[in-house]
């Protein structure tokens, strides 16, 4: 069950769009609107716009768009429920209780028992790290450096050689076999039943950003392998969304945040007072890490080891950080392979040296490009300018383009007599016979063949639907010639009928209208069907445009009644006749189409 249309649209109402994103984004007013730079994707210049008498906004450059509840959505990541909790705390609306269903109640219900154990276990593997049986594993981990302050900031455990010991605590506290098996703690076959899946290891418990125990991760003690092992993913732990050290990190008053390899590199790194410091969670870094990232930080600082492996995985970090509008650097560790064995070896001084040089990381993909190709022998250095050609087509701004056309420049020119026009011109040449796909970014949520195959109709159903918000005062003449069963794209005649009523019932309202859609791509075509743009110098222009656009509107609606046509319904084909008659009559009177938009 959700909360009613009226509230919802209460706690909309009651936290002005402008208000709410300006603690976010910088905004200057420009004419009805104001504009920033967009949150949710790297730009230089403004095309991030809210409109105060819509109540919503709009980037222009990656088609970001909706009211104040998808705002705090995207922005915090946030479910629209933990968006209306924020936001009702913030206007000080009080929520009604709401009765869950049974099946939402026994969900909930489960959620907060695998919590409950997975807080259990931690409690087991702490106190089992300062028993008899933990002491080799203390050892290792003071042997590693760590001091016991730290070990018991991050809640470190053990898990002993007995496979059964943590499964018989547990039952103790009379959980059931089915909810144990739910929690991930535990691997079953036929002849062992249920038994322990951490055992002799190290535990390092994983946290939510709020502090919540939601895995745990195991440092094998001995040969054995695999050497770490990872809580497989549960109703409670999602790998993909969560980063560890982000509980403590997200705190810090540092503007940047270090994402570096494992536990023991976090732990390490705070323990010297970098306490900025997280760590993917045995997996590559994915879209929902640098969606989380995003929350918290603009800036990320790349910390990977620095062998092969290592720099595989920076590049193949920092095109999902850039996605993610998140600016990148690299940092180099070498001679030393690890954050840990470099602090230790050189100190916390010589660490916060090495972040302040760190690489940008465009830059860091050409170098490592350099270091692939021969470069002492012409062909080499063809390649690798081609290279550095298609990377500098990935990016879509062109004053970001040519700045580090400059800098390849600055840093090649003298060794092999590259210069500005010549990389320009290669960037160009690439561009008109296009580049391989897997070398471009695409833009966030976006799809730009959709944009591609856009049709004149459909730009004119967008535009129509624009006005129609921005001057309601026209729906009067509108509505005369133009039915919601005229918007033939489902999407936009569903939202025009939603608009048609909102007129009958006295108030056009976009942002209240974006509450019935919950669906992020969904959500983001809607605020695009109310922000089409198109340059009317004029009222003669003024009317033009409306003439053609209502009359292009008219054309495909007949057109895909034709398509659509059975030839058995004669009734229909009266139809379509009569259609095709008054489509013509307004063609002839055109000239008579005035509109004011005021």
């Amino acid at each position: 069950m959700r909360y009613s249309d009226d509230i919802i649209e209460e706690v909309r109402m009651k936290n002005d769009i402008v208000d709410v994103i300006s603690q976010y984004v910088k905004l200057n007013r420009k004419g009805a609107s104001y504009f920033g730079l967009c949150p949710f994707h790297n730009e230089k210049t403004p095309s991030f716009s809210v409109t105060p008498s819509k109540q919503m906004y709009y980037c222009f450059g990656c088609g970001a768009g909706g009211n104040v509840f998808n705002f705090i959505m995207e922005y915090e990541n946030y479910t629209f429920g933990e968006a209306l909790k924020y936001l009702a705390d913030r206007s000080g609306v009080e929520l009604p209780k709401i009765e869950y269903s049974k099946e939402a109640k026994e969900k909930a219900e489960q959620r907060a028992a695998l919590m409950e154990i997975n807080k259990q276990a931690a409690k087991y593997f702490y106190y089992q790290l300062r028993g008899e049986s933990g002491a080799r594993a203390y050892q290792y981990l003071t042997e590693r450096g760590l001091s016991a302050e730290t070990i018991h900031k991050f809640g470190l455990g053990y898990s002993d050689k007995h496979s059964g010991s943590l499964y018989r605590y547990l039952k103790s506290k009379n959980y059931s076999d089915g909810l144990l098996r739910e929690s991930g703690l535990f691997n079953v076959d036929e002849r062992h039943g249920m038994y322990d899946k951490f055992w002799n290891r190290v535990i390092f418990p994983i946290m939510d950003v709020n502090s919540r125990v939601i895995g745990f991760g195991g440092r094998v003690m001995g040969d054995a392998k695999p050497k770490y092992l990872n809580s497989p993913e549960t109703k409670i732990f999602d790998k993909s969304r969560n980063l560890y050290g982000l509980n403590v990190a997200r705190t810090t008053r540092k503007n940047y945040l270090i994402l570096c390899e494992g536990y023991m590199d976090v732990i390490a790194m705070h323990q010297a007072g970098f306490t900025n410091a997280v760590a993917s969670l045995g997996t590559a870094l994915t879209s929902g890490h640098a969606s989380l990232l995003k929350r918290y930080t603009k800036e990320v600082l790349l910390l990977y080891d620095s062998d092969e492996a290592g720099v595989r995985a920076a590049l193949r970090g920092i095109p999902i950080l850039r996605e993610a509008g998140i600016n990148s650097r690299v940092v180099n560790l070498k001679p030393y392979k690890d954050p840990d064995e470099f602090i230790k070896n050189l100190g916390p001084e010589a660490f916060e040296e090495r972040l302040g040089q760190a690489m940008d990381s465009f830059m860091f993909r050409v170098s490592i490009a350099e270091s692939e190709y021969p470069m002492g022998e012409p062909q080499g250095q063809n390649r690798f300018f081609e290279r550095c050609a298609a990377m500098l087509l990935e990016m879509r701004d062109e004053l970001e383009r040519n700045l580090y056309i400059e800098a390849i420049v600055k840093k090649y020119h003298a060794a092999y007599g590259i210069s500005k026009e010549d990389l320009r011109k290669r960037v160009n040449q690439l561009a008109l016979k296009g580049t391989p796909a897997e070398s471009r970014v695409p833009p966030k949520n976006t799809s730009p063949e959709k944009k591609k195959r856009e049709s004149a109709a459909q730009k004119a159903q967008k535009l129509m639907l624009t006005w129609l918000v921005t001057y309601p005062g026209i729906f009067e003449t509108v509505e005369k010639y133009l039915s919601p069963s005229d918007f033939v794209v489902p999407l936009y005649r569903e939202v025009a009928d939603m608009l048609y009523r909102q007129h009958r019932e006295g108030e056009v309202n976009p942002a209240r209208l974006l509450n019935a859609f919950t669906d992020s791509e969904e959500q983001r075509e809607v605020a695009s069907l109310f922000n089409a743009t198109i340059h009317l110098e004029n009222e003669q222009e003024q009317n033009r445009a409306f003439a053609d656009t209502l009359i292009r509107i008219k054309e495909e609606s007949l057109a895909e009644r034709n398509r659509t046509w059975d030839p058995t319904d004669i009734a229909g084909l009266q139809e379509i006749v009569k259609a095709k008659k008054e489509l013509e009559e307004l063609g002839r009177k055109r000239q008579e189409l005035h509109i004011s938009f005021e």
